[in-house]
């Protein structure tokens, strides 16, 4: 068994298509069923076996850590804190300096799959990978489109637009290992879509997609925020959250 990655969770989005609908608060920290998206994820990345999470926070930053503080449900919390918004590249780059393990698992603080994220530990040990990340079936087209050659191995990656052969889409959740990085500038907005997976798979680095046959369900538009209501309230609160006790 590997060891037990840290987890990143992206969480610093203004969530500026939502204002109508959640106000003026941070978008992971928009309401289902009466609780923040963001225990939603805490509470599945402890379910699958993981302790400590470093939340990458930026907008209203404040109010995320007055309402988990330092540990929640089991979770050791730490925060890193974007000054200005510095993208997910650079976002990710400023919470690998909290890191404690040589790997990490990143998850987008607005969306939710139901993946098997300790089996995603496990294959990304197993295949020495550098990256590893989790696709579902092509499905709308402003999501990261992927194309797998046979063997796995992520041979194309593009940001919210359609590209020749792809027949997946990034889900928002990857495994990454730390030394990543070392190499990027501190405090530089990067994306980590639109710039770092390019380069890196230009570097011949080995970036492996793990196949999940299931819906990838975010908040970022009012439309989709309604779906992610009626769906995790369904599947997350009326299920698990019942068994754990409503605390």
């Amino acid at each position: 068994m590997p060891p037990i990655p840290d987890v990143i969770v992206l969480s610093g989005g203004f969530g500026t298509r939502l204002k109508g609908v959640i106000g003026d608060v941070p978008k992971p920290m928009a309401q289902i069923a009466g609780r923040p998206f963001l225990e939603l994820l805490l509470r599945q990345v402890k379910r699958q076996g993981f302790s400590r999470v470093i939340l990458s926070v930026g907008y209203k930053q404040e109010v995320i850590r007055e309402h988990f503080g330092d540990q929640a449900f089991g979770l050791r919390l730490v925060y890193s804190i974007e000054d200005f918004p510095l993208g997910t590249g650079g976002a990710l780059k400023e919470a690998g300096r909290c890191l404690e393990t040589e790997a990490a698992l990143v998850m987008n603080g607005d969306s939710y799959t139901d993946a098997d994220l300790a089996r995603l530990v496990r294959e990304h040990a197993a295949n020495d990978a550098d990256v590893t990340v989790v696709v579902i079936p092509e499905t709308r087209s402003d999501a990261g489109s992927v194309v797998l050659g046979e063997d796995g191995q992520v041979r194309a990656f593009a940001e919210k637009r359609a590209i020749p052969g792809s027949r997946y889409l990034s889900a928002g959740i990857y495994m990454l290992n730390r030394d990543l990085l070392a190499g990027l500038p501190v405090g530089v907005k990067l994306s980590l879509e639109e710039q770092l997976f390019p380069q890196w798979l230009a570097a011949s680095k080995k970036i492996m997609g793990f196949v999940y046959n299931g819906p990838c369900i975010d908040i970022g538009t009012p439309e989709r925020f309604q779906i992610a209501q009626n769906a995790l309230e369904k599947m997350e609160l009326g299920t698990v959250l019942e068994s754990e006790g409503r605390s």
